[in-house]
């Protein structure tokens, strides 16, 4: 049975504790948050330990596994002091917010054999899985562009409710950094290989009260010849499904978080659509978050059990982090403040 511990009991804490509840092998011992309201009440609720301070949590519970549901700033703070006691981490993405703080932890981790996981709860997605089996086994052939476009809504009332969100030093971003991530990260890993060169405007259009982006556009080549174009927007009119398109040798690719159609040149059209496990409930979970967390975290488990790379480890992670920072290292050359 894993001891877990969670730092973190705003909302995206609830797709962590719930899926540590749920699953056999892990029992919640302590939750942590400086808010001592919040630390209180999910400690009530998962009948465990509350506490203030992360550390005193690490020290007095003997944990096997600590989640990190905090602002992005603190990410590499909380898993580089986890990853030092020895205790397996399991981070909230962004890894963090700068390159070189992702990169020290990896190593870190690796050099004191630390499992290190970062959350890109989309890739378990059943319409992700079957684009991502088609692409591996040759399937779909390699892919030649691929686009991803994401339309939410996240209204200054969003920012006004936050101390951290909307800031570079606190966030590190927008758009991009927090809600087309997922989008990229997917795109990302379909086309699996080395980037090569990265063009990116951003702007802020239509926000009054915070600083960051709220538009970003660009495109990525990558060394193989495959090329990825991405347009990600916050303030929409309300939150429509993402999409990503793969334009492939041998067919084409149109997915949204939760279903895949694949049509290939040959005429036969793949289809999938994302199950949920109706005995899992995350109170008040966003549906564009998904519903995946469980097998992601399930999955984390299991490789610390049984001494495996996690599947989405730090070092995996770095791929996507890479990206982002250098979307936003071009994209705010010229950053646009509109309003």
């Amino acid at each position: 049975m894993l001891r877990v511990g969670i730092v973190g009991c705003g909302c995206i804490f609830t797709m962590h504790a719930t899926s540590a509840h749920h699953l056999e092998n892990s029992q919640i011992v302590g939750v942590c948050d400086i808010k001592k309201d919040r630390a209180d009440k999910a400690a009530a609720k998962y009948n465990c330990k509350a506490y203030y301070d992360y550390k005193e949590m690490i020290s007095k519970e003997n944990i096997d596994v600590v989640h990190v549901c905090i602002p992005h700033y603190l990410h590499p703070v909380v898993s580089k002091y986890a990853i030092e006691q020895g205790v397996h981490v399991l981070c909230e993405k962004p890894m963090a917010i700068k390159y070189e703080d992702a990169i020290e932890n990896v190593e870190l981790a690796e050099k004191n054999g630390v499992k290190y996981g970062i959350i890109f709860q989309c890739r378990y997605n059943d319409a992700s899985q079957l684009v991502k089996k088609k692409l591996d086994d040759g399937t779909l052939g390699k892919i030649i562009s691929a686009r991803v476009v994401l339309t939410w809504s996240k209204p200054d009332e969003y920012y006004s409710l936050s101390d951290w969100k909307g800031t570079w030093d606190k966030e590190g971003g927008g758009v991009m950094i927090d809600q087309a991530i997922h989008s990229m990260d997917l795109a990302n890993w379909f086309i699996n290989d080395e980037i090569d060169t990265v063009q990116a405007h951003m702007a802020n259009r239509h926000h009054s009260i915070m600083e960051v982006d709220d538009t970003a556009e660009g495109f990525v080549t990558y060394k193989h010849g495959a090329t990825l174009g991405f347009w990600a927007m916050n303030n929409y009119g309300c939150d429509d499904p993402i999409e990503i398109r793969l334009c492939c040798e041998n067919g084409k690719v149109v997915m949204d978080y939760d279903n895949a159609k694949i049509t290939l040149n040959n005429g036969e059209v793949l289809e999938a659509k994302t199950t949920v496990d109706p005995n899992v409930v995350y109170e008040n979970g966003k549906d564009y978050w998904g519903f995946q967390h469980i097998r992601e975290i399930a999955d984390f488990y299991h490789a610390v059990e049984n001494d495996l790379e996690p599947t989405i480890s730090g070092r995996e992670a770095l791929k996507i982090q890479k990206l982002i920072c250098e979307i936003y290292k071009e994209g705010t050359k010229n950053f646009e403040k509109v309003r």
